[in-house]
């Protein structure tokens, strides 16, 4: 969508060069930056798994991080939209037993898999066992 205004726009320009007003050429840079900018943002969160321990860390300049026992962790819940679907991303909300008992990780990269294993570090997930001895 924004590569086709883009590209009506620099027609349009092209045919008034004279009578166009300058604001009109800010519109496709605009319409580039906004997505640019969430793709960043979005590039600037991690969020770890080690040990029985979770940690989330957000911030470009200035960094905000969270840390989580496993242990306390009661509910991983995955939303996404269409576009967050056909994009591979979502939000996964982290429920905890504590003060602080909800944790929303938003634009995360494949969230069901990242909630299985969320759910998988904990200490009530099932343990795979050797049966063959």
């Amino acid at each position: 969508m924004v590569p086709i205004f883009c590209i009506a726009v620099g027609v349009w320009v092209n045919r008034f060069q004279n009578d166009v007003p300058a604001w009109v050429l800010a519109i496709p840079a605009l319409l580039f930056l906004w997505p640019l900018s969430n793709q960043l943002k979005r590039r600037f969160k991690k969020l770890v798994l080690s040990g029985d321990k979770l940690r989330y860390e957000t911030g470009v300049l200035s960094r905000t991080t969270r840390t989580i026992q496993v242990s306390k962790i009661q509910d991983v819940r995955v939303d996404q939209t269409l576009t967050e679907r056909l994009m591979g991303i979502g939000n996964i909300s982290i429920e905890t037993a504590g003060e602080a008992s909800r944790l929303r990780a938003v634009n995360i990269d494949d969230p069901q898999s990242v909630a299985d294993a969320i759910l998988d570090a904990g200490p009530t997930a099932p343990r795979k066992t050797d049966s063959g001895l």
